[in-house]
Parts: C-alpha cells; sequence; structure tokens
C-alpha cells in the first residue's frame, strides 16, 4: 500500500483534499447539535430532573441574567438608577431572539427577591428564544453593549450565563494555531528542513479537521457533547504530529543511509508505520475503556476522539507517502544532501548525549531510579487532596463580566444563589417539609413553587457557593435525614446536584475503568514482547505517572498554584469527567513511548541475550525521537489553556505534565534504570505461556542493507523446521586503560576475503556485527590513532562475545 501511495500521489492527494472539503461543505451546511447530558440513571439528580420536566416543561430559550451595583449609600430603587436601567431592559426586551425579561421593577411583589437586603445590588433575567449555543453571538453582544451602556459612575452593570459566556471565548482555533505554531518550531529544530517540519503538520491538520468535521455530522445522529471536540482536536494533534515524525525521521534515516526515496519510504512505512498502526489502536483502545464506565456523557467524547485518532493514523501510513513522493530527497536539508552527495552514506551509529546518557544510566540504575521515584512521589503528594465537582463562571477570570456578575449575585444574594437546590416532591403535603428544610443547618432561603400534576418543587438556596464541601453535605443531609423524616416522597435535583452525584459515580466506578486498561494493556505489552516482567513495569509506570500528572493537576486548579501566571481563573474542584478522559489519553500516550522504546530494547536483546546492552542501546537510539515527541505534545496540549474552556484549560495542564513526566523521567530515566536492575528477567516468560500467546510483530526487523555501514544487523532466528539461524558478534572497544573507543571500524570478513558486515562502535565503545551462519571469520578493527587490530574468531549459533584492546603505535599481525 505505501509503494502504490507513493507512486499514485497526485490521486491519494486529491481523494484526500476532497475528501476534506466535502465534509467540510457538509459540516457547515448541516452545522452543530451538541448536547451536554451530564445526568445519570438511577440517580437522584436525574429522578428529581424527570419530574420536573413532566410537570413544568422546560422554557424554549436560555436565561442569563443582568446584574448591577450602586454604591455605598445608593439604592438599586432610586429613580436615578432606574432612569438608565429600564430603558436598557426594554430596549433589551425588543430585541428579537429574546423571549422575555423579568425586571425587578415591573412589580413591587415579584421585583422585591430580585434585589438584595441592602439594596445595593439587583438583577433581571433575559430569557432567549433558543438554547445559550444557538443563540446568535451578535445578539448576546448586542445585549451585553446595550446593558452595559447603562453604567455611570456609581453604577456597575455585568451580565452572566452560558450565552453570555460563550462571546468572551477566544475565537475557535486559537489554541490549535498556537499549538501547531510551537510545534513547528521543535520540528524545525529536529529536522532543519522546511519541508520535513511541514509534513508531520500537514498530517495533523487532515487528521483533525476531518476528524472535527465528521463528529459535527454525528452529532446530529447521536449525543454529542459540546467538549468533546475540543478534547478530539486535543488529542488529535498530539498523536498526528508524532506519528507523522516517528514516519518522516526513519524514511529520513533510510536516505542518509544511500537508500533510493522510494524504497525510504516504502521501508518507513514497513517499519514505523505497523508501530503506529499498533500505537494508534491502543490509543483507541484505552479510549474505549470510557464505556466501562456506562456514563452517556462519555460515549460522544469516545466517538469524536477515537474518530479523530483513526482518521490521523489513516493520514500517516496513506496521505503521508504520497507526500514524500512529491518532495523525494527534499526531505532531507540542503546540507544534508549536499553532505550525501559529498561524502556518500552515512554510518547510522549512536553518539552524543543520548549515547552518553544511557552508558550513565547503566553505570548508576540505583540512584537513578532512586532520585526519579522521590521526585515523582512528591509531585503525586498533591492528589491526597483531589475533589470532583465542577467548575462554573466563578472560576473565570476576574476581568470576564461573567465572572464579575457572579461574584456580585454571591455578595448581594449569598454564596448560594449561584447554585440552587430543587427539591422536588411527588404528591404529599410539602407543607411540614418547607418548614423543616428551612430550619435545616445549611439553608439560606426557601421558596415553594405553586404545584402542578401533583408534583412541587422547593427551591433551596444554600449558605455556601455551589463549589464548596459543606454545599455537599447539605445534599446529603436533605437526602439521608430531612427529606425521610418528613414522610415526603421527594428528590434533591438542580445542577449543583447533578454534578454532585456525576462525581460520585466516577469515583465508584474509576477503579474498574483503571483496573480494565491496564489489564488490556499488559495483555498487549505481553503479547508484543513476551515477557511478564515488561507489561508489569510498564503497568506500574503508567500508575506513577497518572498519580504525579494528577499531582500537578490538583497544585494547579485546586491549589490555585500559578492560576493567575496561566491566566486560567480562580482554583476550585476537578471536573469530575476529566479523571477519566485524561487516563483515557495518558494510558494511550504511554503506551506509545513505552512500545517505541522497549520495542528496540526487545529487538536487541533477541539478538545478544545482553540485557546490558539491549537496556543500553534502546535507550540512545529512542530517548532522542521519544523526547522529541514529547517536546511536540506539550506544547500542543499547552496551548489549549488559550482555549477559553476551563476543562480544555484543565486537561491541557494535565496531558502536558503527563506525557512530560512520561517521557523526560520515567522513559528516559525510571524505566532504563529499572531494566538494568531487574537483569534477564526482564525477559522471562514461562514456557507453558510462550507456547498459548499469539505472535504480534509490532515492528518487523530490517534486513541490512546493501548500501552503506549497518551497526547492528537484523539477525533471523530459526523457524522450527531445521532451517539455521545466523548468530552476531558483540563486544566493546577499548584502550589499554579501558577508555571506550568512539568510531572504530569493524569488518567482518569470510575465509575467502569477502566482507560479511561492517559497522562502526557507538559512545560507549559497543558494536555488534552479524555472522551469516557458524564457522570461521576474520575480524579486523581499525580506529585513527590506534594501531589495527585482526582477529581470527569461530562463531556457533549463540552469540559470541568478544572484546577488543587498541593501543596507540604498536604494529599487530593477524593472530
Amino acid at each position: 500500500m505505501a509503494r502504490w501511495c507513493y507512486r499514485h500521489r497526485l490521486v491519494v492527494l486529491v481523494l484526500w483534499v476532497g475528501a476534506l472539503f466535502g465534509l467540510g461543505a457538509a459540516g457547515t451546511s448541516a452545522g452543530t447539535d451538541y448536547s451536554n447530558v451530564f445526568s445519570l440513571p438511577d440517580t437522584d439528580s436525574k429522578t428529581a430532573y424527570d419530574l420536573m420536566t413532566k410537570a413544568f416543561p422546560e422554557r424554549s430559550g436560555d436565561t442569563d441574567t443582568v446584574v448591577w451595583r450602586v454604591d455605598e449609600g445608593a439604592s438599586a430603587r432610586d429613580a436615578g438608577v432606574r432612569s438608565r436601567i429600564e430603558p436598557a431592559l426594554k430596549e433589551i426586551a425588543g430585541m428579537k431572539g429574546v423571549g422575555e425579561v423579568e425586571s425587578p421593577y415591573a412589580s413591587k411583589e415579584a421585583g422585591a427577591a430580585q434585589i438584595s437586603r441592602n439594596g445595593r445590588i439587583a438583577y433581571a433575567q433575559v430569557t432567549f428564544t433558543e438554547q445559550a449555543n444557538e443563540v446568535p453571538k451578535g445578539l448576546v453582544q448586542d445585549v451585553v453593549d446595550t446593558a452595559q451602556q447603562a453604567e455611570k459612575a456609581g453604577l456597575k452593570v455585568e451580565l452572566g450565563g452560558q450565552a453570555i459566556a460563550r462571546i468572551q471565548e477566544p475565537p475557535t482555533g486559537t489554541s490549535e494555531l498556537v499549538g501547531i505554531a510551537a510545534a513547528a518550531v521543535v520540528l524545525f529544530l529536529a529536522f532543519g528542513s522546511l519541508f520535513a517540519m511541514v509534513l508531520p503538520i500537514v498530517i495533523a491538520v487532515f487528521g483533525v479537521g476531518m476528524g472535527m468535521l465528521s463528529t459535527m455530522l454525528l452529532s446530529h445522529v447521536t449525543a454529542i457533547p459540546e467538549v468533546a471536540p475540543l478534547l478530539g482536536s486535543l488529542i488529535g494533534l498530539g498523536v498526528g504530529i508524532d506519528y507523522a515524525l516517528f514516519i518522516v525521521t526513519r524514511h529520513r534515516r533510510g536516505i542518509l543511509r544511500g537508500m533510493r526515496p522510494e524504497e525510504s519510504a516504502v521501508q518507513a512505512l514497513n517499519t514505523s508505520g505497523r508501530a503506529v498502526l499498533f500505537a494508534g489502536g491502543t490509543v483507541c483502545i484505552a479510549l474505549a475503556g470510557m464505556l466501562v464506565m456506562n456514563m452517556r456523557f462519555l460515549d460522544g467524547v469516545v466517538i469524536a476522539a477515537s474518530l479523530t485518532v483513526v482518521l490521523s493514523v489513516l493520514a500517516a501510513i496513506t496521505l503521508l507517502p504520497s507526500l514524500l513522493g512529491l518532495l523525494g530527497p527534499r526531505v532531507l536539508s540542503r546540507r544534508q544532501r549536499r553532505r550525501l552527495a559529498a561524502t556518500g552514506p552515512e554510518p547510522a551509529e549512536t553518539s552524543g548525549l543520548a549515547a552518553r546518557w544511557s552508558s550513565y544510566v547503566q553505570k548508576r540504575p540505583r540512584s537513578i531510579a532512586a532520585l526519579a521515584f522521590v521526585v515523582m512521589a512528591f509531585l503525586a503528594v498533591p492528589l491526597l487532596s483531589l475533589r470532583l465537582g465542577a467548575t462554573d463562571q466563578g472560576n473565570h477570570q476576574e476581568s470576564t463580566t461573567t465572572r464579575q456578575a457572579y461574584d456580585m449575585l454571591a455578595d448581594g444574594f449569598g454564596p448560594g444563589f449561584n447554585g440552587p437546590l430543587q427539591v422536588v416532591a411527588e404528591e404529599g403535603d410539602t407543607g411540614g417539609l418547607v418548614a423543616t428544610i428551612r430550619e435545616t443547618e445549611g439553608v439560606a432561603r426557601v421558596a415553594a413553587a405553586p404545584p402542578s400534576d401533583g408534583i412541587s418543587v422547593i427551591n433551596v438556596i444554600p449558605t455556601t457557593s455551589p463549589q464548596s464541601e459543606e454545599t455537599d453535605q447539605l445534599i446529603d443531609r436533605l437526602r439521608g435525614d430531612v427529606i425521610p423524616a418528613a414522610g415526603v416522597d421527594a428528590h434533591v435535583g438542580g445542577v449543583t446536584a447533578v454534578f454532585k452525584d456525576f462525581a460520585a459515580v466516577t469515583g465508584d466506578r474509576l477503579p474498574y475503568f483503571v483496573g480494565a486498561i491496564i489489564a488490556l494493556g499488559f495483555l498487549l505489552l505481553l503479547i508484543a514482547f513476551r515477557s511478564l516482567v515488561v507489561p508489569l513495569t510498564a503497568a506500574l509506570m503508567n500508575l506513577i505517572a497518572a498519580a504525579a500528572s494528577f499531582g500537578v493537576l490538583v497544585a494547579v486548579f485546586q491549589w490555585g498554584w500559578g492560576t493567575e501566571l496561566l491566566g486560567i481563573g480562580k482554583e476550585g474542584p476537578i471536573t469530575a469527567f476529566l479523571p477519566v478522559i485524561m487516563l483515557s489519553l495518558l494510558f494511550g500516550l504511554s503506551m506509545d513511548y513505552q512500545v517505541f522504546l522497549v520495542s528496540r530494547m526487545h529487538e536487541e536483546w533477541v539478538h545478544t541475550k545482553d540485557n546490558a546492552r539491549a537496556v543500553r542501546v534502546g535507550l540512545a537510539e529512542t530517548s532522542r525521537v521519544i523526547n522529541c515527541a514529547a517536546l511536540i505534545m506539550i506544547c500542543v496540549f499547552s496551548a489549549f489553556v488559550l482555549s477559553g474552556d476551563m476543562e480544555g484549560a484543565m486537561a491541557g495542564i494535565g496531558l502536558a505534565a503527563a506525557v512530560a513526566l512520561d517521557a523526560f523521567i520515567l522513559r528516559t530515566a525510571l524505566v532504563p534504570a529499572a531494566m538494568h536492575l531487574l537483569g534477564r528477567s526482564n525477559w522471562w516468560l514461562p514456557a507453558g505461556l510462550e507456547k498459548r500467546l499469539p505472535h504480534l510483530a509490532v515492528e518487523p526487523r530490517e534486513a541490512p542493507e546493501e548500501t552503506g555501514p549497518v551497526p547492528h544487523a537484523r539477525v533471523a532466528e530459526s523457524d522450527g523446521e531445521g532451517v539455521t539461524s545466523a548468530s552476531v558478534v558483540h563486544g566493546f572497544i577499548r584502550t589499554a586503560e579501558g577508555e571506550p573507543i568512539e568510531g572504530a571500524t569493524l569488518t567482518l570478513l569470510s575465509k575467502a576475503g569477502r566482507q560479511q558486515d561492517r559497522v562502526t562502535s557507538l559512545a560507549d565503545g559497543s558494536y555488534i556485527v552479524a555472522a551469516p551462519s557458524a564457522g570461521a571469520y576474520l575480524l579486523a578493527v581499525t580506529a585513527p590513532g590506534y594501531a589495527a587490530r585482526a582477529r581470527h574468531i569461530a562463531v556457533a549459533g549463540e552469540p559470541l562475545v568478544y572484546d577488543v584492546e587498541l593501543a596507540a603505535g604498536e604494529v599487530d599481525a593477524v593472530n
């Protein structure tokens, strides 16, 4: 398929562009029909909601609030205040799209409740004819401008509500564009080529664009929450850029080794492309784990995020090879192309900082593992105070009109005014219940509406804010003590009660969800790497990463550390559904990095049966691309702080912290250090289990290339039918003082003098050459500034360990 896409690149490109514009046209004409359904079946708040819907049909539109406050010593009832407010409210009531306006000046009896006791704060309710997400933003802006034009010295006017909040959001796509720009900078620094930098971004844009447009269309046939496209684009941008990065990196490496661009692209898709398919599948499976929660609200998130990931993977394995065909060798920088033409293919060797760090981890695994674990444990400490709940307009930035209106209502009518409770009673005498609730601790005011169809609604204003623990305790007190004592069949509802029930159900079901995705990840890694210890280690590391990232989330959003610096408003509880979404994404992304890291280690282990070398080489050859991919994801996720959505900001900061900790501490330090300490037991698997497990090739072994040196030859194993496997010779090149020699050239020759393999030693002096079969060979070693060495060696069926010592100024004959 990769070859077909490469050769028919214009056809593939036209199909993708046509699909994107086709979906765009369909999505624009159909619009969106997102729905936020937070209620859960079999909960008290859901029962209350159903009864209210039956007796009091919902108003057709969204209701927002105009709030005004006068200075000390004045009153909202003053003629001067009324002369400015009443004309503004009358003008708003006459606007097309506004259903009605309830003013405190309409009647003395009804309006009294809309003016605070001290007379300084009053509010009016504006009811639109449509729901908040369908009200035109132009109309909302006209309402805001008209109301605030009534301001004067000593009179302040602010507005709150869902429709008002929509016009405060930054322009759609701001966070995505900032994330893409930051990723572009990282890609350019990594590749040094403008064309190579653009490729991953184009793939991500196509994947995310088609995912969001498809989600828009799906919102008409199934329940998709409004936050789902935001979370889908967040994960889609991250994985889309990363997956393309892995493939482009392998493709560039192949060209630099001397392969033709077409063959390099095919090999890149056959190796890294397979890994991308596996990684994308694991992310989708982890997302599907949210279905274990049995929450209708999360089903739409699963659909949006999984669809975006699938389309990003599809773009990476079909659109990307076509773009590689269009670019040809220009995927390399001009400097790389000139050097390739002048000096020929370069050796594929790992040196520099990555190799030095890998050797350092091997020398000091205990101290590095201990330090990394202490850092992660310290960051996880705030998790102990995690409290799930819901954000509201009280968490907006202080400069926003919604936050100002929220605070003014809390000052004038009490903190609980912004989160009233509804006690819904079906039949029976509610007079005694109202009296009992009025005397209940934590209740500020109680008002009973006239019954309808035998159903009564009692509005309860708590003394505390919707997000406080005391309000949660009041709900429990009403449900557990007050209502049963009154002998009335009643239920506690309202937005505050709904979110409390949502948080309680999430907390109860979260262990099952975590267990499901850990078990699934364990099974996938068990099959891929034929080991019990590797998946156990990965599961433990994932839990550590989750704990530390949630600790950062609690410190920032619940404790308020750095909220003003980040510009994300006031601290509050963590959104109830966020742990489920974050854990799904975190486990999926962690699996990507684990597979990429351990697959290289496993490959080296299969060749040499040397655990120390396998871990060292695997870390040296993958840490750079893992860290680059992680840095891109951190940029993309962090940019969602600019989304204007508190849930989006929480998810962005939480996932950015999770990726940073996972890539830079766990996969770069703690995992390799732990694997060094565990030794050969990393790869232990009972023989009986080995026979029963299916075989899953995450990334096929590359055959040795005919052009250019191959530092690590891939060795075929026995197929069980009498075919003899090849073997390898490996060891270290050192000086007489024991110092490693980097860049030494080792050539393996047959008895007839024919070259079998040629490699260059790594930064730690290590090497590995492949012998096609058992027999006698000549191993020649040369290095600038040292005398050459040549030794006859006998290679059997098992890997041969052979260290070579070079000395300056000596002449050595063939031994």
